[in-house]
């Protein structure tokens, strides 16, 4: 049996294909349109998943898409009427709507066939219960409780539940116009931070300030007694106008938030490239912390009704790596599971699931441990490249690979690691990565001026061998997908300067030598020589995508300054 599963018609468009009931590859649209959170039709990603497992689109059972245009109707209807919501908005959810009805025939268009020769069962899954089904049937959980937080989808931004073995009972919702995502999207805004996605940078910053406007931004997102959370309306530009998104050239843009009423609490909003004040880093600061509290209070009160001691978390809101470090000390709640793409990209993956498990009453499968689902090339495909431009390269045995790499990463050098099938989601988990020795004072000014150009407040992310974890870390845990900060021990500040952010913390990724061993040899191999375990792990791009194939590589290794790129068996050195 296969299923397609897509996020079409959305920000981070993407496609997977399950076979009986198994992730075979998935990949979200950007990677082949080269343009960040792609929104549209998965097209090329559709082609990618059938090509990788040998099928047309006529071999396919079913097509699940993580939208459900009927969910909530009424709640649409009722408010576009009472809010008298812009005809633009209006207009372009219509357009949307039609869009993903319209999926055999979009698919008969990319392939060439007629749309009768497409036997597939198209289900539209709901948002929030693709994004649930993404976290909760990855997971080896039997029974968890889940919540599921994000910007909106399907007229709702926040949903929780209860699974158990292969079904997944809703509990309660929070509809649009009340979204925590949202709130965290128009900080973001008026923080200057303009671009689609961008909400990552507030996370960043929030260290460096102190929380002080926490009684401010209370009185714009409160906690209501049902466990949940309301948005001050006069503050939120949506209520009454709708949210105005567009998708030109795939590129997913938002028009601004925030009312007057900010700037009249807040004083004037900062625009993009204007110096960063005290005042901004404070508000981030406050903002990370309000939405945590948020976070604990839903879950102390999701736990309270379910008793359970398992936590599944998704959505966008889910990205937040630095709140989800602080969960199990801050709730009741004793194991959690969070996916390697918890944001948008991920609901194609949890749409198809949601159709195998609770859908079809399919048994569950094994925990989903790896997020390598993407375009793997081979050694053939690298050298095509290398001689199509001239360039002069080495193909070397593994034992001479890992020996040179890792003699060049303690000799201060910056290398482009490019191995394997990539990663599905929006970190780079040493497939598609660029690596330093973490013991470098100067590594994230050397990468910010070699490669990256990014903002100085940004942290880099340590990759750790598995069983090391512990000894520099004060919360010992396994990590797989970098999606949670935790505390590094201050004795190991000094060690690993470059990989411990300002507040004394590290995105974790723990590397296990099953899941990832030609990784987890190269940090092998390094802590040899230097006697850490650990590298610093940054994605493999600039100002783009991360890189999906060798020409990609290639092109970012020319223009930028890094000093060697190894593609499978084969090096390149300046």
């Amino acid at each position: 049996m296969y299923i397609l599963g897509l996020n079409a018609f959305h920000g981070d468009s993407s496609a997977c294909l399950l076979k009986d009931g198994i992730v075979i590859n998935a990949t979200e649209e950007e990677r082949f349109r080269r343009i960040k959170h792609w929104a549209g039709f998965p097209s090329e990603s559709i082609k990618f998943c059938l090509d990788d497992a040998g099928i047309s689109i006529q071999d396919l059972d079913y097509i699940t898409i993580s939208r459900d245009p009927q969910a909530n109707i009424s709640k649409k209807i009722l408010h576009t009427l009472k809010n008298r919501i812009g005809i633009r908005s209006v207009f372009d959810r219509l357009l949307n709507y039609r869009k993903v009805s319209s999926i055999k025939s979009e698919l008969a268009k990319i392939f060439n066939v007629d749309e009768s020769q497409i036997k597939a069962e198209v289900h539209n899954v709901e948002h929030h219960r693709s994004h649930i089904a993404s976290s909760f049937f990855a997971s080896s959980f039997q029974n968890s409780a889940i919540l599921s937080i994000d910007g909106f989808g399907d007229f709702t931004s926040t949903m929780t539940a209860i699974g158990k073995d292969n079904q997944i009972q809703v509990l309660d919702s929070v509809n649009y116009p009340h979204s925590l995502g949202i709130f965290y999207t128009t900080v973001t805004q008026f923080l200057g931070f303009p671009n689609y996605g961008d909400e990552y940078k507030v996370m960043g910053l929030a260290p460096y300030g102190e929380a002080k406007y926490l009684n401010e931004l209370s009185a714009i997102v409160e906690q209501t007694e049902d466990g949940f959370f309301n948005l001050n309306k006069k503050f939120f530009k949506h209520f009454k106008e709708g949210v105005a998104m567009d998708w030109e050239n795939g590129e997913p843009s938002i028009d601004s938030l925030f009312t007057k009423e900010w700037e009249n609490l807040f004083w004037k909003s900062r625009k993009k490239g204007d110096k960063l004040e005290q005042f901004h880093i404070d508000l981030a600061t406050s903002a990370q912390r309000l939405t945590e509290e948020i976070i604990f209070y839903m879950l102390t009160k999701l736990h309270e009704t379910t008793g359970l001691e398992n936590i599944c978390i998704t959505g966008g809101v889910a990205q937040n790596s630095v709140a989800n470090g602080k969960i199990l000390r801050n709730t009741p709640f004793k194991k959690m599971y969070v996916p390697s793409a918890g944001h948008d990209a991920g609901t194609s993956v949890g749409s198809a699931l949601y159709l195998y498990n609770h859908i079809l009453s399919n048994d569950r499968l094994e925990e989903i441990k790896t997020a390598y689902f993407g375009k793997k090339p081979d050694n053939n495909e690298v050298v095509d490249c290398l001689e199509k431009y001239g360039v002069k390269y080495e193909k070397v045995d593994d034992d001479v690979l890992f020996d040179r790499v890792s003699d060049k990463l303690v000799n201060g050098g910056v290398i482009g690691w490019f191995q394997g099938r990539a990663e599905f989601g929006p970190r780079a988990l040493g497939h598609r990565s660029i690596i330093v020795d973490p013991r470098r004072k100067d590594a994230k000014d050397l990468l910010n001026e070699k490669i990256k150009r990014r903002e100085s407040f940004r942290p880099f992310a340590p990759s750790i061998l598995e069983e090391y974890v512990e000894e520099y870390f004060v919360q010992n845990d396994e990590v797989p997908f970098m999606e949670k900060v935790y505390d590094i021990k201050k004795e190991k500040h000094s060690e690993i300067p470059a990989v411990t952010h300002v507040d004394g913390t590290g995105r974790l990724q723990s590397v296990n030598k099953e899941i990832s061993p030609r990784y987890y040899r190269l940090i092998s191999e390094f802590q040899k020589k230097s006697g850490v375990p650990i590298l610093l792990n940054t994605s493999f791009n600039e100002n783009e995508p991360i890189v999906n194939k060798p020409q990609e590589a290639l092109d970012c290794f020319l223009r930028t300054k890094m000093d060697m790129l190894v593609m499978e068996n084969i090096i390149i050195e300046r």
